[in-house]
């Protein structure tokens, strides 16, 4: 029997010892070792040999990743460690760094219970690790600290032992700072990561070693034997004195939480069912015997197998057979094959109970945040991400033969990565994807061109805008085209702080009068009491609201408005570009008596119209998207990279020196990074480090709002000048 065989076999043993299991992720900024740290657990199971470890990047399978050296797919693995004479599962999933794939973090967050945060000793904490901190956080999931790659203070930075030392204290009290502003308020000041209790572990994850507090007990090596082994560079000798492994599997087993404990607090966070049902309660206790539910937490499409659905089994014991329900998509099917992942492997189990991370081979039609039930349940609470798509590429099949297999390999890649958005535009035929960066686009391009062997002709990235108002507009009144039905409308701006509420919550389409549950969470955003029991529909954070009295015809025609109203949102007055943060009003309706004459074809220009002179009022304007940009460049550099910058409409948050290394902090209109890979690799001779972090959309300068509005509206085929309020009213 293979190793490989010994492990699945010694896996399956131990999933029902749920107290000796633990669900962990690896987070990190981008390029602070997660890979590089995950071989050395792969390794010390005995899956690859110890010499590669921390070369092979053994979870980065997939051959894009190889050859940019980044992980663009989180990755799952399941391993088994013996510590203090006790065997232990551990269900490993391994994260991207890039922003341009942190939907995968945080969907990685909803199946796991704990993570290690990875922080490059040099960098220390960056962006996007206080984004994957603030990410498992949401999610309820404990933190602890790994900080990497520790023998760059020497040999970079040349510093002394206690210098070393400061700079360890003040990267763990940045996280700590981050830890104690994102916990949940129960479990404040008790998840705060601790030197002295070994929850915090320090190390190199290339030359495989580490140490903590513990375990610098047990091994009797202190800070400064750490220190004259990476100053005479003999760090070969320290990794066999203090693997890496053993550090982190001492943190793990003893800091993170088995799914017992962990689901008495998570759970009541990620579903909204009533805890006293059977499938609640059975969850809340991790019961393999109870009803069956799971999340799906990503799905990957196998040209052989089908569709694989990996997920989190909350309740029950998934196994081949078995019928359940998936609840979302109300379809009922049988379980055909269970299995779990050994990094780009699937190996078949026969059950998987309740506390593991398991897939399911061959379903059909599952998508990604699909909840799964042997009974009727609450569907799982959607993931928690503000972040959306803000750049889109046309593709078109180069052939016209290829042009089914291109919408089906497009569907097959919005399943298996839900930040990407796809689209087809009817007038052009052309199939539009949008994403979340220049990276991820190109990635995309890479699966269906390399992956799936399909030749496709792809335009030049353009910028995805977003439509809203700035003042209130008057009360006007529109006319149904056949003049016997009126309303009178009005629109106003959502308040910022309303509108991140409202965006954190994901509320999307008609709200039900009178619900309870809805008008709480209205409330909770801000809105008052009056105006959230008279919300009729949210669209893409837009809000609906009857302010009217006793029109009894209005709620026969409900669906219409919100369709129309629906219709408005996604294409607004400018630029046909989606609105954002607009609250229209219906203030009151004239109706015909007879319903024949207020069908759709009345009721929805007659809605969509009234809207966009309301708008057209208010002082509309176009909002575009911004990043952080975050570049670590040697100081030499520095001057060109803010020449670059300064061309780009960017504004410098922060700089700060690192030894002969510089941090900028900024913030760039995504507009202006197309291309800025090139520009900035040119500019520095490719000595650049950079990273793109999503930052929402802010107003677009008074000068471009002009010349963009008719660039946008001249590549959609309008003409170049924007209707006036009264043209809509006619």
């Amino acid at each position: 029997m293979g190793r490989k065989e010994e492990m699945v076999k010694l896996a399956s043993s131990l999933m029902s010892n749920r107290k000796n299991i633990r669900n962990i992720g690896i987070v990190a900024h981008i390029d602070h070792g997660k890979t590089t740290m995950t071989d050395n657990l792969i390794a010390a199971a005995g899956l690859i040999s110890k010499e590669l470890a921390g070369k092979q990047l053994f979870m980065d399978s997939y051959e894009l990743e190889q050859e940019r050296g980044i992980t663009i797919n989180a990755a799952n693995i399941s391993l088994v460690h013996e510590y203090e004479d006790n065997k232990y599962l551990i269900n490993v999933i391994d994260t991207p760094g890039h922003v341009d794939f942190g939907g995968d973090v945080i969907r990685a967050m909803r199946a796991v219970d704990g993570v290690i945060v990875v922080v490059d000793a040099v960098e220390g904490t960056m962006p996007q690790t206080e984004t994957v901190i603030r990410q498992a956080l949401k999610e309820n999931v404990k933190p602890t600290l790994f900080i990497n790659k520790v023998d760059r203070l020497i040999s970079e930075l040349q510093l002394d032992e206690k210098q070393m030392q400061e700079r360890f204290i003040k990267t763990i009290a940045k996280v700590n700072n981050l830890i104690s502003k994102n916990a949940p308020e129960k479990l404040k000041g008790q998840w705060n990561v601790k030197v002295e209790d070994g929850s915090v572990a320090f190390g190199s994850a290339y030359y495989n070693w580490a140490v903590s507090v513990p375990m610098m007990q047990a091994t009797k090596i202190g800070f400064s034997d750490v220190y004259r082994h990476m100053k005479e560079d003999t760090q070969k000798e320290l990794a066999v004195k203090s693997p890496l492994y053993k550090a982190i599997l001492e943190m793990v087993i003893n800091h993170l939480p088995n799914p017992i404990d962990a689901q008495k607090y998570r759970i009541p966070n990620i579903w909204k069912g009533e805890a006293e049902s059977a499938t609640g309660k059975a969850m809340l206790t991790c019961d393999e015997t109870g009803p069956f539910a799971m999340m799906v937490t990503n799905v990957s499409v196998d040209p052989h197998a089908g569709d694989i659905a990996t997920g989190r089994v909350y309740s029950g014991t998934m196994k081949q057979g078995l019928k359940v329900k998936l609840i979302t998509s109300k379809k009922e099917i049988a379980i055909q094959q269970v299995g779990v992942f050994m990094g780009p492997e699937r190996v078949t189990v026969d059950e998987v109970p309740a506390g593991n991370i398991a897939c399911i081979v061959g379903l059909k039609e599952v998508f990604t945040g699909e909840t799964l039930g042997s009974q009727d349940i609450l569907p799982f609470e959607s993931f928690k991400s503000s972040t959306e798509p803000v750049m889109t590429v046309s593709v078109e099949a180069k052939q016209t033969k290829d042009l089914p297999k291109l919408i089906e390999v497009i569907r097959q890649i919005t399943k298996e990565d839900p930040n990407v958005v796809a689209s087809l535009n009817q007038e052009t035929g052309e199939h539009l994807i949008s994403g979340m960066g220049e990276l991820h686009l190109e990635v995309t391009q890479h699966r269906i061109e390399h992956d799936h062997k399909i030749p496709i002709i792809v335009s030049p990235p353009i910028v995805v805008y977003r439509e809203t108002v700035t003042a209130e507009s008057p009360v006007l009144e529109g006319k149904s085209p056949n003049k016997h039905n009126k309303f009178k409308m009005s629109v106003e701006p959502m308040p910022q702080e309303q509108f991140e509420k409202l965006a954190e919550k994901k509320i999307q389409g008609k709200v039900k009068p009178k619900d309870p549950a809805m008008i709480a969470q209205f409330e909770e955003c801000g809105f008052g009491r009056d105006t959230s029991r008279k919300v009729w529909a949210v669209h893409n954070n837009n809000l609906l609201v009857d302010t009217t009295r006793g029109i009894v015809a209005l709620h026969e025609i409900r669906e219409l408005v919100i369709q129309g109203f629906s219709d408005a949102m996604e294409n607004g007055p400018l630029a046909k570009e989606n609105c954002m943060g607009v609250i229209v009003y219906i203030e009151d309706a004239t109706l015909h008596e007879d319903a024949i004459h207020r069908g759709p074809a009345q009721i929805l220009p007659l809605t969509t119209r009234t809207i966009y002179a309301c708008m057209l009022s208010a002082n509309p304007i176009l909002k575009e998207p911004k990043q952080t940009l975050t570049i670590s460049v040697p100081q030499d550099y520095m001057g060109a990279v803010t020449k670059e910058l300064g061309s780009k409409r960017t504004q410098i948050t922060e700089m700060n020196t690192e030894g002969d290394t510089t941090i900028i902090i900024a913030k760039a209109p995504v507009k202006e990074l197309i291309g800025f890979s090139a520009d900035i690799r040119g500019a520095t001779q490719g000595r650049a480090i950079w990273t793109a972090e999503y930052a929402g959309y802010e107003q677009l300068p008074k000068e471009l709002q002009k010349q963009v509005t008719e660039e946008v509206r001249k590549r959609k085929g309008m003409d170049s000048t924007v209707k006036s309020a009264n043209f809509f009213l006619e």
